[in-house]
């Protein structure tokens, strides 16, 4: 089974997240992902990057708990604030009703996102 390490140390806030994450995935590319759950799920399904087709891998995160951290309440807090910025090309409503949930406790962290979407690829193993 392949491995690959995400150094948790790397990662401050959703913008090094990707650093990292094109780092231990793109390296063999000559582009890189953006910012965005989305590429972040297609990524993990395969096909390009450090994995093929639905390719088994075990996703070793060193550090997991400091990125929880560092993707947590905060950082999500403004990830959908800038997502309800006056001419913004994003679902305003639905932004809106997960900055709600977030603020009173009901709604998902960042990380907690990224966890989901690991969690939604039986190829990929997470261990920290």
């Amino acid at each position: 089974m392949k491995q690959l390490i995400i150094e948790g140390s790397r990662i401050h806030d959703i913008r090094s997240f990707y650093d990292e994450i094109n780092r231990v995935f793109m390296a063999a590319e000559d582009w890189k992902l953006g910012p965005s759950l989305d590429a972040f799920n297609d990524l993990l399904y395969g096909g390009f990057g450090a994995i093929g087709n639905n390719e088994p891998v075990e996703l070793i995160w060193n550090n997991i708990e400091a990125c929880k951290a560092a993707l947590g309440y905060e950082t999500t807090k403004r990830y959908y604030e800038e997502k309800l910025l006056p001419g913004s090309p994003f679902n305003k409503i639905y932004f809106q009703e997960k900055l709600e949930e977030l603020n009173q406790g009901k709604g998902q962290t960042y990380f907690d996102i990224l966890m989901e979407i690991i969690a939604g690829h039986p190829n990929i193993t997470l261990r920290s």
